[in-house]
């Protein structure tokens, strides 16, 4: 089964394109998920959590996540996490706004994706 890494880090995009797929966007964290949400809609299966690590969605704009590259059946496990996930993010961003990092800070939240998304694509070897 193939994989699909959808996520707006361009670090992750530079340094695991050469691993698995990946589907990168200019865009918002919240985007992403939604993104996500929309290819679960048509098919493809959750593959990682979209709330995995403990950095909050209102604290890092930067978020990877993997899904099946394979299109089936409407995986309902899939859509109930990632819509429960982008309640949650929602939640968070409504009360808690993300600041106006600077770029050393930004750097560091590009680092901390990498490092979870890169445990699963590589060290697991799901790819």
């Amino acid at each position: 089964m193939g994989k699909i890494l959808i996520t707006n880090n361009p670090l992750v995009k530079e340094q695991l394109s050469r691993y698995i797929v990946i589907e990168y966007y200019e865009t918002e964290y919240l985007d992403i998920l939604k993104r996500v949400r929309d290819k679960i809609h048509l098919g493809h299966k959750l593959l990682s959590h979209p709330l995995s690590g403990s950095v909050k969605p209102n604290e890092t704009p930067y978020k990877s996540i993997i899904i099946s590259k394979d299109k089936g059946k409407l995986d309902y496990e899939s859509l109930m996490v990632i819509e429960k996930s982008i309640e949650t993010a929602e939640k968070f961003l409504r009360n808690f706004k993300t600041p106006n990092w600077t770029e050393n800070i930004l750097l560091d939240f590009q680092i901390i994706d990498l490092s979870l998304i890169k445990d699963v694509v590589i060290d697991r070897s799901i790819i």
